[in-house]
């Protein structure tokens, strides 16, 4: 195993940054102070992976001597713990080496995802419904909050599109990587001859903008107020309360009907509408920096399948980095590290290999 890179101007900064935010005068800014008070968290985690790898390393070369030694149990002892040791220094070293990397701003934001069903009627809506729960369960194992924004429900429980939020810490450096095209393989349960059919489902992902992010004129803004839409008898239906958004510069519209209140379903149309010109924003300014970031992973090119979700194979391929997990279920029940870790770690190896290019 080789060593890691010297960390000590980045354990300067975080001195320096102790420092300066023990002065009173620093909230005086609460948005400078916050970017402060980030970056010196993201700072500690860096020393403290960085320590804890010099420490394992220590520990699986007493353990490599002691599994080598003349004491059986011992050396049988130590043999056990040592694929344990191995498998964490490797995931330390990928911490160490991303931490080192100058972070995405977006990173430590939360998130606006976007779901719309694709080619397959009513099997892509359901689809859709599908990896909605999916989105939220995992939320669950990360202790985010999933707020939605706004539902099209489809007639058999599915939903044409549904926007919603996610709140929580590294939302966006953990769901950048599902934006693309999500294709399913199964039999509908409308099918009567059991033929396997294909359907897909778009998801966007997108970095939720402040208002300092993105500077939206009232006059740029066709404000209208509808009946919001859903199964009947609901007390959504009772009132005038939907509200959608055109953006007449960019053509953008946004519509949010999920609150009762028309000032909060405003309040949610407007986040969204913020975070879609703040990504259009951003794409434009990658596209203009390098042409090669195209054919990075996170990219959010909606126009390529980056995952196969085949049910009578009982496994989900992403085609991004050729990986298969034969336990489908599992996947849709939120269990996404594996999938989301492997994305990230082949993301820092690009991002490593650009830094020293």
């Amino acid at each position: 195993m080789t060593g890691l890179p010297n960390i000590d101007k980045f354990r300067h900064r975080a001195a320096d940054l102790e420092a300066e935010l023990s002065n009173p005068a620093v909230y005086a800014d609460q948005r400078r102070a916050g970017d402060l008070a980030r970056e010196l968290l993201r700072l500690k985690k860096l020393m403290a992976d960085h320590d804890r790898w010099h420490v394992v390393q220590k520990q699986i070369a007493e353990n490599e001597q002691l599994a080598n030694g003349k004491d059986p149990e011992m050396a049988e002892l130590a043999e056990s713990e040592l694929g344990t040791l191995r498998q964490e220094l490797v995931k330390l070293t990928q911490e160490v080496e991303y931490g080192i990397l100058p972070p995405d701003p977006n990173d430590s934001r939360n998130t606006i995802v976007e779901i719309r069903a694709g080619t397959g009627g009513e099997e892509a809506a359901l689809f859709a419904a599908d990896l909605f729960r999916m989105y939220s369960r995992f939320a669950d194992t990360m202790g985010w909050k999933v707020e939605v924004m706004d539902t099209s429900p489809s007639e058999r429980g599915g939903f044409k599109e549904i926007v919603f939020s996610l709140l929580g810490q590294d939302v966006y450096k953990k769901m950048r990587y599902e934006s693309g095209v999500h294709r399913v393989q199964r039999v509908p349960a409308t099918e009567a001859q059991g033929r396997v059919h294909t359907s897909t489902a778009t998801v966007a992902v997108m970095p939720e903008a402040e208002e300092v992010d993105v500077q939206i004129k009232p006059e740029d803004l066709e404000i209208t107020v509808c009946r919001a839409s859903g199964p009947g008898g609901q007390g959504v239906n009772t009132t005038d309360s939907a509200v959608q958004i055109h953006h007449k510069p960019s053509g953008l519209i946004v519509r949010c009907a999920d609150e009762r209140s028309q000032l909060k379903n405003k309040a949610k149309a407007m986040r969204v509408l913020r975070s879609r010109l703040l990504t259009h924003k951003q794409e434009q300014e990658a596209a203009r920096q390098s042409e090669a970031r195209k054919s990075q992973i996170g990219t959010g090119d909606r126009s390529e399948k980056i995952r196969t979700y085949n049910f009578p194979q009982n496994r989900v391929t992403d085609h991004r980095i050729n990986l298969t997990i034969q336990n489908l279920p599992a996947i849709l029940e939120g269990d996404l590290n594996e999938l989301l870790d492997t994305l990230m770690a082949d993301n820092l190896k690009t991002r490593l290999s650009e830094s020293t290019a």
